[in-house]
């Protein structure tokens, strides 16, 4: 009998154990700091991405947002060095003396404030062991910054093709057959991950990858471009309306689309004249059928070089996806996905200039994708890469992380900014934002975290106000409304709500919503002036 008895509890003991044990285990693996990888593009168009309506081949990222969560209101600064300086301190470039504020000076050659730390050395009061790969435009060495490993191509951004200024913890690489700096950085991510894997196995990561594609100069390799040569046949216009088209059936964004994507009476520039890159150049975004024959020829293979970019950048984050499953960390890794700015429509020619007997993509070229380029590469909205308007600022924002989000494939429509990351990711690793420096009180970072949305589709947003300014250029947003002017020109208000692409411009009927904003801005303005 007692021998019964006892065999019963023990019975009764291992179903409770094994009933209990599930529950215990989620909540040591939940308890435990997410990995984190960070992984920005330059120069990308809010929906040359597949899963943001693109036509562009990005199985990869495709699949992060498949397996995570889509934000539909993502937001940076309209420019590269201002979004990554906010991006790993959490506060407006302006704060930091990374921008200018109208009346203020700037240079790049400003450094930051003692007090505006890197997320890198936040995150190693926790135990984390950080790692860059390759644009870094922020002030400083980031082996002095946080990071124990860092490729560099700061020096070589004029010519994909070419391994000199390419760096890798302050020596050059050697020269190899086949370069190409987007598979450089991607590589060095995964070499990163490899070391990590080896000597710090228990450690968290975290992982700063920063892709020059597709910022000009337009290169990749002759094979992507044949890839896509006729998908763009059909020219700007006819792949602006199909991507709005996937991006209302997303429900992305599902206001009405801006039909002028540009303004046309101030055309973009280049230096010398458009005969430098030949008379297939075009400096504004006319009509597909206003150009020639030779003039559709060649901005359809500048399309199609801008898409080969974009699938080799994608490329690369397959293979730093494939390390961290083959580390056994892919699940606990959360993978956050942006752009610096929206597409450029700027016209330039640097480095070693323009060789128009090349293939066009191919190496001694230098083509920039141009503003019918970026119209089609913003849509659905208006403007580009500096402009305060949507198309400058808004990024595709991808958040993946399977064993601290629930939700498959998800949309968020909370707003999240680029100061958001730092704070956000500060508190999933359950690390206080520094409170002093050197004695002396840090102000509060203007970012706020965004933890709540990726458990909630309902969760308030981080802040109601968000807030930019970029080469005069104005802008904030409190709620859905939209206060936003170019340089020397007059306030605009659009109702976001209704009104996403900024098509009507509601100032005049709403003078006292424009003066709350511009109230608003000024306020923020003053914050930042008192932080520097």
């Amino acid at each position: 009998m007692d021998s019964r008895i006892n065999r019963l509890g023990v019975a009764l003991l291992a179903v409770a154990t094994a009933l209990l044990y599930p529950a215990f285990f989620m909540t040591e693996m939940q308890a435990a700091a997410p990995n984190v990888v960070v992984i920005l593009a330059d120069d990308l168009g809010f929906s040359d991405l597949g899963c943001y309506g693109g036509e562009i081949d990005t199985p990869n990222l495709d699949r992060l947002a498949a397996g995570g969560l889509r934000f539909t209101q993502g937001y940076n600064t309209a420019r590269c060095w201002p979004t990554r300086g906010a991006l790993l301190t959490g506060y407006y470039a302006q704060a930091i003396r990374r921008d200018a504020l109208p009346g203020g000076e700037f240079s790049l050659g400003n450094s930051r404030p003692a007090w505006a730390r890197l997320l890198p050395e936040l995150l190693a009061s926790a135990g984390y062991h950080s790692y860059h790969s390759g644009k870094w435009h922020i002030d400083g060495d980031p082996l002095k910054q946080g990071c124990e490993s860092s490729l560099q191509i700061e020096g070589g951004q004029n010519d994909y093709f070419d391994v000199a200024g390419v760096t890798i913890d302050g020596g050059p690489i050697p020269k190899t057959d086949g370069f190409y700096v987007t598979t450089a950085v991607g590589d060095h991510a995964v070499d990163c991950l490899k070391r990590h894997s080896k000597e710090h196995v228990t450690a968290p990561f975290f992982q700063y990858v920063a892709f020059t594609s597709p910022h000009f100069p337009l290169h990749a390799p002759q094979n992507l471009v044949e890839k896509y040569r006729a998908r763009y046949r059909a020219g700007w216009d006819a792949i602006r309306r199909a991507r709005y088209r996937r991006i209302v059936e997303a429900g992305l964004v599902t206001t009405p689309l801006a039909a002028v994507p540009w303004d046309q009476s101030s055309p973009a520039s280049l230096p010398k004249g458009l005969a430098i890159v030949g008379p297939g150049e075009v400096n504004q975004p006319f009509a597909w059928e206003r150009l020639s024959a030779e003039q559709q020829e060649f901005q359809a293979n500048k399309l199609a070089i801008h898409a080969a970019m974009v699938d080799a950048m994608d490329q690369a984050i397959g293979r730093i996806i494939g390390q961290l499953k083959a580390m056994d960390a892919f699940d606990n890794t959360l993978i956050i996905f942006a752009s610096d700015n929206g597409a450029s429509a700027e016209m330039i020619v640097r480095g070693k200039g323009h060789d128009p007997a090349r293939p066009p993509g191919s190496q001694f070229t230098y083509l920039c994708l141009g503003p019918g380029g970026a119209a089609c590469a913003n849509a659905p909205f208006r403007g580009a890469k500096k402009s305060l308007r949507e198309g400058g600022i808004a990024t595709p924002w991808i958040v993946h992380w399977p064993r601290g989000i629930a939700a498959r494939g998800e949309l968020r429509r909370q707003p999240v900014h680029v100061i958001d990351v730092v704070p956000t990711v500060l508190d999933l690793a359950g690390i206080a934002a520094p409170k002093e420096h050197d004695g002396k009180p840090v102000p509060p970072m203007h970012g706020r975290s965004f933890a709540a949305a990726l458990a909630d589709a309902s969760a308030p947003p981080a802040h109601e106000e968000i807030w930019w300014c970029h080469e005069g250029n104005r802008a904030v947003r409190v709620g859905d409304w939209k206060l936003v002017a170019a340089n020397g020109k007059p306030w605009e208000l659009y109702d976001l709500a209704k009104d996403r692409c900024e098509t009507v411009n509601l100032a005049a009927e709403a003078p006292a919503r424009v003066a709350e904003l511009e109230a608003a801005w000024n306020r923020i303005a003053g914050e930042c002036r008192r932080s520097d």
